[in-house]
């Protein structure tokens, strides 16, 4: 449990500090679904016992029940990176015209760069599409705060509110000063079928009060302490916000800087006051020229990044290159090898994607671990676009094939997170319209690839609870898939021949291959594996695993390099031996 401290000040990521902005503004309720860079949010917010915070099958989930909480009387939040905000926007859209009873705060956070996405979109034109106010902290301290101006603004305004942060932020730490949480003041629902049940005819009234409240916030942003001005020399002032701010204050410390931390409404009226004050106007944000285009459109001259620059993060050197200080940013650490992510020693997918390469199969996958699959060696992924898109993907893929007289099989793959959050919908397709597709749900036990979080089919809740597992297997046969089996991904003998079947049936299939994570084995005993040195003939095909365990060294017959196991790596999964046909592989006894 965390507790108010008597220590008034902690060092603090912006994660951690926007849990404690909520807990200090009384939250009540929150829900999220993992993922980078947001996952600690909500696992943060699990230690403060006042609040119920919980994993939902997905972001729309997520904030549905959020906004269900602030309907009923109840501050609370959602928290989600950027593209789930992509899943939640149905919801979003509408629960900007219906506002609630108290206050309702959406975390977005993008992810510049891509750290851990399959995209770098700008999740402030979300904002200007809902008409809703967005708030950007540009520290731990002001992810905090903001967090409380959040409900407070969006209970005076009747309106969904967005705190966008990105990587940097969500995982900077730096001080926060801490405060006493606000006492419990649940508001009562009332009825009220005009405001909260969006019919046409409903929905055109409230569309007046959504333009109405616009204005509002427009009047607000040009005098919320949240932007100001800070003026230095005038030769040079500087808009920005967020971690853009501070790269811009190392790169030139000495301008004048019109600070936003709330990036909509733009406050016009401030930027005009600031841009009369400098000599030369300039933009500095990350991914799109979402500021400057506004700027510009108010007739005002201003200046921003090349579009060069527009694709991943900045950091302070690419700032003085846009400001002209720098014919071109440095390139640090630029000789050291690249280091390229890999799956774990052990990690139960790797025969399983090992398999679909030997059958050569189109695989249509999804986002988790499982997509590094589609490096070398095993190069067995086709398709990545979104979570649950494997799926329908594969059936689309094998419509076409089917079409075009290409045999080649096709299969899709998702994680057991992943099918829960959006794959059973399009499993239904595939049994409604009579397709025959085969789909392998990569059956870990856990949402891995953010850090282990609990999901419906695990059986426990964020905080760990014992709860009704879902039941994967009797999903899909509720769905109207009747072929369905569950394989060990370690028996490669026996997921091999899941798999044939699965593709030759004339009908839908669904192969369960069910192992934990095996960072959830850890501290296990196990059984290592070791190279027999004179049997092995230095063929290769065990690396064709991708395991990290495994390495080749000179020294082989004829020439070849022998295969070498690391032993501290290797993680007994066995699945090595297994693909070895010279027997120069096998496990050790423990």
């Amino acid at each position: 449990m965390v507790s108010d401290s008597k220590q008034r000040t902690e060092l603090l990521s912006g994660n951690e500090a926007i849990a404690r902005g909520a807990y200090e503004a009384g939250v009540k309720v929150a829900a999220a679904y993992p993922g980078t860079p947001s996952t600690e949010i909500l696992e943060r917010l699990t230690s403060y016992e006042d609040i119920h915070a919980q994993w939902s099958p997905n972001e729309k989930v997520a904030l549905d029940v959020a906004f269900g909480a602030a309907l009923g009387g109840v501050r609370a939040l959602a928290a989600m990176k950027h593209v789930g905000l992509n899943v939640a926007a149905d919801s979003l859209f509408t629960i900007a015209y219906t506002g609630a009873t108290a206050g309702l705060v959406i975390v977005t956070a993008d992810d510049p760069g891509m750290h851990s996405s399959q995209n770098e979109q700008d999740n402030r034109h979300y904002a200007r599409a809902a008409k809703v106010p967005m708030l950007e902290p540009a520290d731990s301290q002001e992810a905090k705060d903001f967090v409380i101006e959040a409900f407070r603004m969006s209970e005076e305004f009747d309106t969904p509110v967005l705190l966008r942060t990105t990587t940097r932020i969500s995982h900077g730490k730096s001080p926060v000063r801490l405060g006493k949480p606000r006492p419990a003041s649940p508001a009562r629902f009332e009825r009220d079928a005009r405001k909260y049940v969006m019919i046409p005819g409903h929905a055109r009234l409230r569309h007046v009060a959504v333009e109405e409240r616009l204005e509002r916030l427009r009047q607000l942003s040009n005098t919320t302490p949240l932007n100001r001005i800070e003026m230095g020399s005038p030769d040079l002032g500087i808009v920005a916000g967020g971690v853009a701010y501070q790269y811009a204050r190392e790169a030139q410390p000495d301008a004048s800087f019109l600070k936003l931390g709330m990036s909509h409404p733009l406050p016009d009226d401030l930027i005009r006051e600031f841009a009369s004050r400098v000599k030369r106007l300039f933009v500095i944000e990350e991914l799109d020229p979402f500021l400057q285009e506004q700027i510009a459109a108010l007739g005002i001259e201003v200046c921003g990044k090349p579009a060069s620059m527009r694709l991943g993060e900045l950091d302070a050197r690419l700032v003085a290159a846009a400001l002209g200080e720098e014919s071109a940013p440095a390139q640090p650490l630029a000789d050291l090898p690249a280091r390229p992510p890999v799956l774990c020693p052990g990690c139960p997918h790797s025969g399983v994607f090992y398999v679909l390469r030997k059958l050569k199969a189109v695989v249509a996958g999804d986002i988790g671990c499982y997509t590094l699959s589609v490096l070398p060696p095993l190069e067995a992924m086709d398709t990545c676009i979104c979570m649950g898109a494997a799926v329908g993907n594969a059936e689309g893929l094998e419509r076409a094939f089917a079409v075009a007289g290409d045999e080649r099989p096709v299969v899709g793959t998702l994680g057991d997170s992943t099918f829960v959050h959006s794959g059973i919908a399009p499993l239904i397709d595939i049994v409604y319209n009579r397709g025959t597709t085969t789909i392998v749900i990569l059956d870990n036990r856990t949402t891995a690839m953010t850090g282990r979080q609990d999901h419906p089919a695990t059986g426990r809740t964020a905080r760990g609870e014992q709860t009704r597992e879902l039941d994967l297997g009797a999903m899909c046969r509720a769905c109207g898939v009747d072929d369905v089996a569950t394989v060990d991904p370690y028996d490669l003998e026996a997921l091999e021949g899941a798999l044939r079947r699965a593709i030759a049936a004339p009908h839908p299939c669904v192969v369960i291959t069910r192992r934990e994570c095996v960072l959830l084995r850890r501290g296990e005993e196990r059984a290592p594996a070791r190279v027999v040195e004179e049997e092995c003939i230095g063929c290769g095909l065990c690396l064709t695993l991708g395991c990290p365990a495994l390495s080749a060294e000179p020294g082989g017959p004829r020439g070849r390099p022998r295969a070498v196991v690391t032993r501290e790596m290797c993680a007994g999964c066995g699945l090595c031996a297994q693909i070895c046909r010279h027997e120069a592989i096998v496990l050790e006894q423990t």
